[in-house]
């Protein structure tokens, strides 16, 4: 990745790339048939999300071809209104949205830094959706930035902009093939891809030697991840695999400690100088290796015992591999949280007042945070929870790092604290954005 050459397109191009606000179109109420628009393969298009503090671009990589489509044959436009990022994808005769999903990158995270305010940055990124019969247009959206003074007044609805837009055609021979470089493997297979909860397990820092204790990490990985609720109740929902993609050099790079690995997909302790933060800026080598099986989700196991991960909403998740004296399985869970929807953390930082990522006027839309502008997005938002024999009946100050003007469902979660499980809170919206992504296609006829 060539930073200087995108710093340059950046500057260049940003006039052009800043995009218009306004709203997406609504969801018709009619369904889409899934064989009338696409084929049962993905596409992937790969582009740069650049820009800094205050600026936001996207610049056109390429278009790829994945051998299969994990999704759902009949959730194909989501309403649920997570996330900062919005991916549409229009049928180009009639304009009507055939696909969508939300998503926030790292990206995204990175432009909350006191770096961006200085420097303007450019990361690999990529979008996947069914493979389209038909000539279409991709549309990137970007939620409005709670900072502006204009979003500020409009509090919980933070108008969408349109940041990217890119024609494809059906017949486009620059579509690139799949090629197949690595090996897949079963580890908790019992449904249909297109009726379950599919995730891929991508192995960071084990050489070729390596396999038999990537192999274990991912077996463990599967029996912790079911001992936490929903997934225990819901195991037969839930389909794991692993691609086998060896490292030059085995471990993960810790930059403060001076260490540098070779790596598949060039993942460090230390993102955005927070230790425990264990992420990668190559989203795209994340999606090559993770295309070689079925997936809704990518969770990255590094060769690693280390305390420290990531999860980003519809983007992908990491973590230290190796368990930790049975703890490794909550802290998976949690990251997943965040990873599939976007829910946020509880952490209270005692003193912290401010906050790059809240803003006390703007309602935050996680489904697990308040600050209690729009109450009436989140119904549990008003001043009490309910009561049982774990959480406590009062509505607890805190959370996003935040001491105070935030404000999260119960007292303990696994979204707070590692040692209770998920509030019933998180419980519920977990549970519907499951049946969401696994709705069984029996209705319309494939």
């Amino acid at each position: 990745m060539n930073y200087d050459k995108l710093s340059a397109a950046f500057l260049l191009l940003l006039a052009a790339c800043t995009g218009t606000a306004k709203t997406p179109k609504p969801v018709a109420d009619e369904p889409i048939r899934f064989a009338d628009y696409f084929y049962d393969k993905t596409m992937r298009m790969d582009f740069y999300h650049c820009g800094n503090a205050t600026e936001e671009a996207y610049f056109f990589d390429e278009l790829r071809e994945e051998p299969y489509f994990a999704g759902s044959y009949v959730s194909l436009r989501d309403s649920f209104n997570y996330g900062n990022q919005r991916f549409v994808l229009l049928d180009k005769e009639t304009g009507r949205e055939i696909y969508s999903y939300h998503y926030c990158t790292l990206w995204g995270e990175w432009q909350c830094t006191p770096e961006a305010r200085t420097t303007s940055l450019g990361m690999p990124e990529s979008v996947v959706f069914p493979y389209p019969r038909r000539d279409a247009v991709a549309q990137i959206w970007s939620r409005g930035n709670p900072h502006d003074p204009a979003v500020r007044k409009l509090h919980a609805t933070q108008p969408w902009t349109l940041k990217f837009e890119h024609e494809i055609k059906a017949d486009n021979y620059f579509v690139r093939g799949f090629s197949p470089l690595y090996e897949t493997q079963d580890i908790h297979v019992v449904g249909d891809p297109h009726t379950s909860l599919d995730i891929v397990l991508v192995p960071e820092g084990y050489t070729a030697d390596e396999r038999d204790v990537f192999v274990r990490d991912c077996q463990t990985f599967a029996t912790e991840f079911f001992r936490f609720e929903p997934w225990r109740t819901n195991e037969q929902r839930v389909n794991m695999r692993l691609v086998w993609a060896p490292s030059a050099e085995s471990g993960v790079s810790i930059p403060a400690a001076g260490q540098w690995r070779s790596t598949a997909v060039k993942a460090n302790y230390y993102t955005f100088d927070s230790e425990r933060y264990q992420m990668t800026y190559d989203y795209q080598a994340v999606r090559d290796i993770a295309g070689h099986a079925p997936y809704d989700y990518i969770y990255v196991l590094t060769n690693s015992d280390k305390y420290g991960g990531g999860g980003i909403y519809n983007f992908y998740g990491v973590g230290a591999g190796h368990d930790r004296g049975g703890t490794s399985g909550r802290v998976h869970v949690h990251e997943f949280g965040h990873q599939m929807l976007g829910l946020g953390d509880e952490y209270v930082e005692i003193g912290n007042t401010t906050s790059d990522q809240y803003d006390p006027a703007v309602e935050p839309w996680e489904a697990n945070l308040t600050t209690k502008v729009d109450i009436s997005r989140k119904p549990w938002a008003d001043g009490t929870a309910p009561a049982d024999s774990v959480h406590g009946a009062s509505l607890p100050e805190g959370g996003g790092y935040l001491e105070h003007g935030i404000w999260r469902p119960y007292e303990h979660c696994l979204m707070n604290t590692l040692a209770y499980p998920f509030c019933p809170v998180c419980l519920q919206a977990i549970i519907e954005y499951l049946d969401y992504i696994t709705a069984p296609s029996a209705q319309l006829k494939i």
